[in-house]
């Protein structure tokens, strides 16, 4: 991942932080050679990156997997309910010819 430009950074924002983790982030700062600001702003970059990717990730089980490749191989007969949302849509929507 790059380093944004210095001149592309416009916002800025503000954290109250505990002395003792001050400490240790202005330490892990002068470890890599950054600015205590680079560094908390490269940290909190990797933190969301990693907290969307997450999010974005469907996760199954074994079994999980298994069931929803047999639901796509061999889907079942459609229910009621399923019956009802396909009519509703044949109704509500127009088909484009």
């Amino acid at each position: 991942m790059s380093k944004p430009a210095a001149s592309s950074r416009s916002t800025r924002i503000e954290a109250r932080i505990a002395p003792d983790a001050l400490a240790i982030v202005r330490r892990a700062a002068e470890i890599q050679g950054r600015s205590l600001s680079d560094f908390v702003v490269a940290a909190a970059q990797r933190e969301a990156e990693r907290t969307v990717e997450a999010a974005q990730i469907i996760r199954l089980s074994m079994a999980d997997q298994e069931a929803l490749a047999r639901a796509i191989l061999d889907p079942p007969a459609p229910n009621e309910a399923l019956r009802r949302a396909r009519n509703a849509h044949e109704r509500l929507i127009v088909p484009s010819k």
